[in-house]
C-alpha cells in the first residue's frame, strides 16, 4: 500500500526524462542533498518525482551493490520509454504510464482503487472519499488520515483533468494523463468517460494483455477484471470487441478471436511484453521517418 508519497505534486511532462538523465549520471540521485538543485525543482517535488518513477515502472529499487545502499535502475520499459518516447507524445506510452500506475496497490493505492475496485461511473470527492476510507477499512489492517486520503484524491482528479487555471506556473503544466480524458468534472461532479480503443493505442491495449499472462480471456473478463481493459481504460465492452478485431489482423503475435456460440474468447499468444514493446517502438519510429 502507498498514500501521499506524491507530496500532492501530480506528474508533469517532462519530469521523468529529467529523473532519467539525472539517474544516468547518479544511481543515487534521489538520496543525494544537492538534488534538487541539480534538477532544478523544490525540494517537495524531488520527493515526489521519486514517487512517480517508481509508480510508472520507469525504475526499479536495488540494493544489491557492493555497498549495500539503495539505488535505482533504469528498468527495460524505461529503457524504451527514453530511447523512443522521453517526452510523452505517443498516446500509447501515455496509456502504458497509467497502467503501471493503477495496476497495484503499491505505491500507489488510491490510484490503483479508482481505476480497478470502485465501481460507481460518477462521484463527487467527498462521496469517492468515503467510499475510499470504508473499502481501505475492509481490505486493509490500517488506518490512515483523511487528510492524506483527501490529498490523494486531489491530486489524482489534477492529473486526470483540467481545472481552474493556477496562479503557480507549475500547475499550468498539465500532467500528460490528461490527454486519455478518463475523467471529466460537470458541475461539481466526476464522470469516469469511456475512450475510443484508438485514444489509448492497440500497442498499449496488447501489453496489458501479455502482462496479464492469460493465454485464454473472455470479453467479459476483459471488461470487468481487475488489471485490464475496462477497469484500467474505462473501455466499454463494443469498444473492446472493436479492439479486439483490429489485433487479430494487425500484430506478430495475432490473437484469435472466437466468437462460435457466443463464446466471445480471445487467445492469446504469450510473448514477453518488453520484446513486444520494443518491436512495437522501433516499427512506430520507422513509420514517423
Amino acid at each position: 500500500m502507498g498514500y501521499g508519497q506524491h507530496q500532492s505534486f501530480y506528474l508533469r511532462t517532462y519530469w521523468l526524462r529529467k529523473a532519467i538523465q539525472q539517474l544516468e549520471k547518479n544511481n543515487r540521485f534521489f538520496y543525494e542533498k544537492e538534488a534538487s538543485e541539480w534538477i532544478g525543482l523544490g525540494s517537495n517535488m524531488v520527493k515526489s518525482l521519486k514517487h512517480w518513477i517508481e509508480a510508472t515502472d520507469i525504475c526499479e529499487i536495488d540494493k544489491r551493490n557492493s555497498d549495500n545502499k539503495v539505488i535505482h535502475t533504469i528498468s527495460p520499459f524505461g529503457e524504451i520509454f527514453n530511447e523512443y518516447d522521453p517526452y510523452i507524445e505517443i498516446n500509447d506510452t501515455v496509456s502504458i504510464l497509467h497502467y503501471h500506475i493503477v495496476d497495484s496497490d503499491d505505491p500507489s493505492t488510491t490510484w490503483y482503487w479508482l481505476f480497478n475496485e470502485y465501481d460507481k461511473s460518477s462521484f463527487d470527492k467527498e462521496e469517492a472519499l468515503n467510499d475510499l476510507i470504508s473499502w481501505i477499512n475492509k481490505n486493509y489492517d490500517t488506518k490512515n488520515s483523511t487528510d492524506t486520503l483527501e490529498r490523494d484524491l486531489d491530486c489524482l482528479l489534477k492529473q486526470y483533468f483540467s481545472r481552474n487555471k493556477s496562479e503557480d506556473p507549475e500547475e499550468v503544466i498539465q500532467s500528460p494523463f490528461v490527454a486519455l480524458n478518463l475523467l471529466e468534472e460537470l458541475d461539481g461532479r466526476i464522470y469516469k468517460r469511456h475512450p475510443k480503443y484508438e485514444d489509448i493505442g492497440l500497442t498499449a491495449l496488447m501489453y496489458v494483455l501479455l502482462k496479464y499472462g492469460q493465454t485464454e480471456l473472455s470479453i467479459d473478463e476483459i471488461a470487468t477484471n481487475t488489471n485490464l481493459w475496462g477497469r484500467v481504460f474505462n473501455l466499454q465492452r463494443n469498444e473492446i470487441v472493436r479492439a479486439i478485431e483490429q489485433l487479430v489482423n494487425t500484430y506478430k503475435y495475432p490473437l484469435v478471436f472466437d466468437r462460435t456460440n457466443r463464446l466471445d474468447l480471445v487467445r492469446v499468444t504469450l510473448v514477453d511484453p518488453i520484446e513486444f514493446l520494443k518491436e512495437e517502438y522501433v516499427r512506430k519510429e520507422r513509420v514517423l521517418r
